[in-house]
């Protein structure tokens, strides 16, 4: 693995062992400090494709979560059962994304310009992600899609693109992500997207801009019956 992904995943969740084997719970400051957003994420694992990765929680809760996995053969299973109440989360759930990454985009014609992110033009979606967002507008100025960046660390930003539905289906997406990730990774950091298993076009624009699904997977607590 490109030792730029390895970096980043070492400053984002507080460590990645390498090789990694199994699955290794890392107590990390980082998770008590606001993320690109300003919120709190308290839970962040990663896994590659063979199901062996890195489970980042603050340093209080390691022990708690190094116990609950030694109890069973199952990890995630032991963290969907247990890590709720160790994070003092009732009724959330273990659950998996897609992790993707890129050094080496498809080079698409460009789309859309950089504008500011509160810029008064700018949809209220994009505005949380500050500095520059990146935007393509119609002849008239109307907005037809843009791309805002999570900026987790310094050695990698995570990629959220949205387009209109009457702008779908042209390869807007796939141009404005490629554009992005040329940013990112010019100025030295990886390029990352995330989504749902189930978002299938969210998937093909990834795959189309050079994000290959290679069997990786994003973790974390979300909401859930219980």
């Amino acid at each position: 693995m490109d030792r730029r992904v390895v970096e980043h995943l070492r400053a984002w969740l507080g460590d990645w062992p390498d090789p990694v084997s199994g699955v290794v719970v890392v107590g990390a400051a980082v998770r008590d400090q606001p993320a690109w957003d300003g919120q709190i994420r308290p839970v962040i694992g990663i896994t590659d494709a063979h199901g062996n990765g890195v489970v980042s929680v603050p340093p209080d809760k390691a022990d708690a979560v190094k116990a609950a996995l030694a109890a069973g053969d199952d990890p995630h299973r032991q963290l969907d059962a247990h890590l709720p109440a160790i994070m003092g989360q009732p009724g959330a759930r273990w659950s998996a994304g897609v992790f993707r990454w890129s050094l080496d985009p498809v080079p698409f014609p460009d789309a859309g310009e950089w504008e500011p992110a509160d810029g008064p033009a700018v949809p209220e979606w994009l505005h949380p992600f500050g500095g520059e967002v990146l935007i393509e507008r119609d002849g008239r100025g109307a907005y037809l899609g843009g791309v805002g960046l999570k900026r987790h660390h310094p050695t990698g930003w995570e990629l959220s693109v949205g387009t209109e539905p009457a702008a779908r289906g042209q390869g807007l997406a796939r141009r404005l992500v490629s554009k992005a990730a040329r940013r990112v990774i010019d100025g030295g950091a990886v390029a990352t997207y995330l989504h749902d298993p189930g978002n299938l076009a969210s998937a093909h624009v990834a795959e189309a801009a050079g994000f290959p699904d290679r069997g990786w997977h994003v973790h974390g607590l979300w909401p859930g019956s219980g």
